[in-house]
């Protein structure tokens, strides 16, 4: 049954205490500390895993193919939820924006499926700020981004674990994490505005956005981003180092080189299949008109710069705990999240 909404504008997994039977169920964030892999490697804390119900199983089916006829098994979705973005309403930090999204999300998005809800570490922006001063260095929501303890509360009352790696933006767990669920088998969906994600999407992977100016949660795919940049995601990174970054603060290639735009950069990459191979390539013979030509083999060091800021990051020092793969229990959703909602909207 759905919750009410009110209107609105617009690593290990950490030990459990017992709880009896009476009780009800609340899981207290536990910070724990892993030793690292190697000595530079951030350390990693994991707040709060709860355990999985008895025999738990997903609960996907699956689906039957069309006429009756066979048809090819689904694969189980794990959700990441990169919650920092839900906690704003425009600029502003918002309790209630982050309560509605998450209501709409449980309801209508992930239902019971597995959901790990992931925070940017403590320094996170360093790594790329040494690359580039000016990285997000604009954001007045930069300051403040750890993990608010009434939104922890509430995420670990709906039993669902939290993840959080000192040194590195949730993007960068969320793309290690990512990457170990498909090595298992299952598809995953990563919840979050943030277009960074985009360079992930495959057929195993998409994206569902909060879209602010109708309400509600919209998915992005493979299809969407093939229509939308007619190109494959595979060259999204490739391209977004040519055309920069405004949001993040990372300039693109324009500023240095009017001329040289997207088309170009598309049909180049389209050919070459990535940037690397498309500078390598450029070093030794010519692959498009002079003006390209030029612009490639002098900017070739900005070019890739800006690929080592933009790419998201697979070597976090993480590791995926199989009972984040279970069932949600979402027996506290509703009361939880109405009550919260009713506090802070």
């Amino acid at each position: 049954m759905p919750m009410p909404l009110p209107a609105v504008g617009t690593g290990p997994a950490s030990a459990i205490a017992p709880v009896t039977a009476a009780a009800p169920l609340r899981y207290r964030p536990i910070r724990l500390r892993a030793s690292p892999s190697t000595v530079s490697s951030p350390s990693t804390s994991a707040i709060s895993s709860p355990p999985p119900p008895p025999s738990a199983r997903h609960s996907r089916k699956h689906l039957a193919g069309r006429g009756h006829a066979p048809a090819r098994p689904s694969k189980d979705r794990v959700f990441f939820l990169d919650v920092n973005p839900i906690c704003f309403r425009g600029s502003q930090r918002s309790l209630g924006a982050f309560a509605r999204w998450l209501a709409l999300f449980f309801t209508h998005v992930s239902l019971r499926d597995p959901v790990v809800a992931v925070f940017d570490g403590a320094a996170g922006n360093e790594y790329r700020r040494r690359l580039l001063p000016s990285y997000k260095a604009h954001r007045t929501r930069g300051v403040g981004t750890g993990a608010d303890s009434r939104v922890v509360d509430v995420l670990c009352e709906c039993n669902v674990p939290i993840v959080q790696v000192d040194g590195y933006e949730a993007d960068d767990v969320v793309a290690t994490l990512t990457k170990q669920v498909l090595q298992k088998g299952y598809r995953v969906v990563i919840a979050s505005p943030d277009k960074d994600f985009k360079q992930l999407i495959s057929e195993d992977v998409q994206l569902v956005m909060p879209i602010p100016e109708i309400g509600r949660w919209s998915f992005y795919t493979l299809r969407h981003y093939v229509a939308q940049y007619k190109c494959d995601p595979t060259v999204d990174l490739s391209l977004r180092c040519f055309m920069g970054d405004e949001a993040d603060g990372v300039p693109g290639i324009q500023h240095l080189a009017p001329g040289f735009g997207r088309k170009t950069a598309v049909k180049l990459l389209n050919k070459h299949g990535s940037l690397e191979n498309l500078l390598n390539t450029a070093a030794v013979r010519t692959v498009g008109k002079e003006y390209a030509q030029d612009v490639l083999v002098k900017h070739a060091d900005y070019l890739r710069k800006n690929y080592e800021i933009l790419s998201l990051r697979r070597d976090v020092n993480v590791q995926l705990d199989d009972r984040w793969l279970s069932t949600r229990d979402t027996c506290n959703d509703t009361s939880v999240l109405s009550d919260f909602i009713t506090k802070f909207n």
